[in-house]
């Protein structure tokens, strides 16, 4: 999970920073420093993903989209 993928899928499912860092159990300068470019414990990320995944968010590998770059979808 990349960094931009953390901010479209806040974007997708219209939560703010405090929102996905509460859905997570982590903590909001945590959610922006990853959405920065810091890096970040594995643990981490899993809970973001969780979070994501849980509220029905897809990740998509890079080359999964027409432009190459990795993405998000929500499931139907």
């Amino acid at each position: 999970m990349k960094a931009v993928q953390i901010r479209m899928g806040r974007a997708a499912l219209g939560w703010g920073v405090r929102e996905l860092a509460d859905k997570a159990g982590v903590t909001a300068n945590t959610i922006s420093r990853i959405e920065g470019g810091a890096d970040s414990k594995a643990s981490t990320l899993d809970a973001i993903r969780a979070a994501f995944e849980g509220a029905g968010l897809t990740f998509l590998a890079d080359g999964e989209l027409r432009d190459g770059g990795p993405g998000v979808r929500l499931r139907k």
